[in-house]
């Protein structure tokens, strides 16, 4: 089969159907004969393999492969969608005059030419989940649980898991535009669990992106997950209670920027603004955030988990800035959203597969670095949080208000990292967070591809990163 994106697309999904150019055009002159601003068809294959062990037993091996077509219609601000699992004329048709149930009768657009939108080149089309055969595969998740309980002998018990994703699109518009991708995605999981005295804590570690799985597992990549996951354990296991009330915060770098993703980013996806719904709504131009403070979200990062060459309506992804030195710049949008403002596409128009409506998402969501040396930053704060890791939060698009429970978390006293904290909780407002911000770290880091953003029921891959960041009076809620 070809690496081309486009010819692979056309192989796999439309020749089995005895589908082509002629026959897509008639689906979309079935559309179009009512008043439509735009129409889609977006198809879809993905196959998917994954493999979990727990406590030296795979509990669970399981492949799947998933197809189908989306077709939608847009009027305004009306959608109409429907989808089909089916890739043939017949279901195509069907599926194509319920979409077009939005509209009123009489639409008289022609249909454009065909032409190909080429997008980004941002990862080999391998297949992951044939690069490593289910027998390595399962091996690899023996390993770790070797590596795990040869650590300590608190370990008692040890799960792992590990998938590959290998999924085709095609979207076709009433545009005339033809554009294709093929996204390989992997990621690989271990959390432990260690006791003492009855006392039992937990700790994780996850790594993936869009690549292969054997340049996952290169380097023994996966043992080394295994000691990240026994290290966050045994530090719980002497954590003491986190205080509480109104103190600095310091976020480490990477994953940290989870918060920003929540607390900020989706604040800032146009839907949300278009409505008036968002905290940050009509606020482009205002300062926002502190003068140190730059956010962007940018699908352009090759290998990244949230990386995108296409977006899922054709739009090749790119880089957007969101706050430019704490002023609002701008908003990320889909096709609706950006018609229905006057604003540009940003190539954020994303849905979980064909049987979903497409939505205005994040990519890969982070803060730009700034001037201070991470170790300044701890200096700096005489007493204090310093954040490492985050498990669950909850935050409200509408007031922007958070709250995030860290899963890794040390007291900070006079400059030093003190004990171990546990059970403390970070509470604010997005739009009122970042402008406590008082100092940015020199050390941008992304996360390690283990990100899901969920919206209106649908989960899509994503990243956020960020460097070192000082917050002041920031809401902490402990148990001491």
């Amino acid at each position: 089969m070809s690496n081309d994106p486009l010819q692979m697309a056309r192989q796999l999904m439309l020749a089995p159907g005895g589908l082509d150019d002629r026959r897509l055009d008639g689906v979309f002159g079935e559309v179009l004969s009512h008043s439509v601003d735009f129409a889609d068809l977006y198809f879809q294959h993905s196959q998917q393999e994954s493999w979990s062990l727990e406590d030296g037993i795979v509990k669970d091996g399981s492949a799947s492969i998933e197809q189908g077509v989306g077709v939608r219609a847009l009027a305004g601000e009306k959608t109409g969608f429907a989808y089909s699992d089916e890739i043939v004329l017949p279901a195509l048709e069907e599926a194509a005059h319920a979409a077009r149930a939005i509209a009123a009768h009489g639409g008289d657009r022609a249909l454009c030419p065909w032409r190909v939108q080429r997008g980004h080149a941002l990862y080999l089309p391998d297949d992951p989940v044939t690069s490593l055969a289910a027998a390595d595969k399962v091996a690899w998740l023996e390993r770790v649980d070797r590596e795990a309980r040869r650590l300590d002998p608190r370990i008692v018990h040890v799960n792992a898991s590990v998938v590959a994703v290998h999924e085709v699109v095609l979207v076709a518009t009433s545009e005339g535009q033809l554009a294709a991708d093929v996204r390989p995605l992997v990621r690989f999981n271990v959390s432990v669990l260690v006791e003492q005295h009855g006392r039992r804590e937990q700790g994780y570690a996850g790594a993936g992106g869009r690549y292969s799985l054997a340049e996952l597992v290169a380097g023994d990549r996966p043992l080394a997950l295994a000691r990240e996951a026994v290290r966050q354990a045994l530090v719980n296991l002497e954590a003491v209670p986190a205080p509480a009330g109104a103190m600095t915060v310091v976020l480490g770098p990477g994953w940290p920027g989870i918060l920003l993703h929540e607390a900020i980013g989706h604040g800032l996806e146009g839907d949300f603004n278009r409505k008036g719904t968002s905290a940050f709504a009509n606020r482009i131009g205002e300062r926002v955030a502190a003068a140190e403070c730059t956010v962007v979200d940018d699908g352009t990062l090759a290998a990244r988990r949230g990386s995108l060459n296409i977006d899922d309506e054709g739009t090749p992804t790119r880089c957007t800035t969101l706050i430019e030195n704490g002023v609002l710049r701008g908003y990320m949008h889909d096709r609706l959203n950006a018609r229905l403002t006057g604003a540009p596409l940003t190539g954020n128009g994303r849905r979980e597969s064909f049987a979903h409506m497409t939505l205005p998402r994040m990519t890969n969501t982070y803060m730009r670095a700034g001037p201070h040396d991470p170790e300044e930053i701890l200096r700096s704060v005489r007493r204090g949080i310093y954040a490492v890791n985050f498990g669950g939060g909850q935050v409200d698009i509408t007031s922007g208000k958070f709250v995030f429970s860290a899963s890794e978390a040390y007291a900070i006293e006079n400059g030093r990292l003190g004990a171990p904290l546990k059970g403390a909780t970070l509470i604010g407002n997005g739009p009122d967070v970042l402008t406590r911000v008082t100092m940015v770290g020199n050390d941008l880091k992304l996360d390690d591809g283990v990100g899901t953003c969920g919206k209106d029921g649908q989960s899509v891959p994503v990243g956020v990163g960020q460097p070192t960041l000082k917050i002041e009076s920031l809401t902490v809620g402990g148990t001491a």
